[in-house]
């Protein structure tokens, strides 16, 4: 980097002046200085582009870091579930006097005449899903009883606001309107 001390820079000014002369000066200080701002804050805008692009590609390998441990402990309990599953099944059919291959089959009970297909199904789930429906804000609006919105101070009426102060306006306060 360029060293520039007080004495290099009288040595400037006085070679300007003389140069460029006392009446054009001024301007051409305020441009020099004008670009010179210009170009120390494109260097800190490049600066912070580039930082921001380091952060981001920290938080990307992070990311990928966090997808891949949450994978693998997912893989872990599902196979931690399926062996607990398989553990009760067999447990199950040895407390019901049945084989696995009666389980998956399926039948009819002689004694009951009842189904026994809900055998087939296994007596823990792994798979556990969450229904989530999207509800209309619309709906969810309209839902709200009018006693509520009344005691909570929703307003249920729009009204301008030359309308709201004409309306708490006495009667014998407002002037009448003349066209002509």
């Amino acid at each position: 980097m360029i060293d520039l001390g007080l004495s290099k820079l009288m040595l400037i000014g006085v070679v300007a002046l003389v140069v460029i002369g006392p009446e054009r000066l001024p301007k051409v200080a305020r441009t020099a200085g004008a670009l010179f701002g210009r170009a120390q804050r494109y260097i800190n805008d490049v600066k912070a582009e580039v930082s921001r692009e380091m952060e981001l590609d920290e938080l990307r390998n992070m990311r990928t870091q966090f997808e891949d441990a949450a994978r693998s402990a997912q893989n872990t309990v599902q196979k931690q579930l399926h062996e607990q599953e398989a553990s009760l099944n067999d447990a199950w059919a040895s407390a019901t006097g049945t084989s696995s291959g009666e389980i998956a089959g399926g039948g009819t009970d002689a004694a009951t005449g009842y189904s026994d297909s809900y055998l087939a199904e296994p007596v823990v789930t792994s798979s556990i899903r969450a229904s989530t429906k999207r509800r209309n804000w619309r709906v969810r609006r309209a839902a709200t009883p009018i006693w509520f919105k009344q005691a909570s101070t929703t307003r249920t009426r729009v009204q301008s606001g030359a309308a709201r102060v004409a309306r708490h306006t006495p009667a014998k306060l407002r002037r009448p309107v003349k066209f002509f």
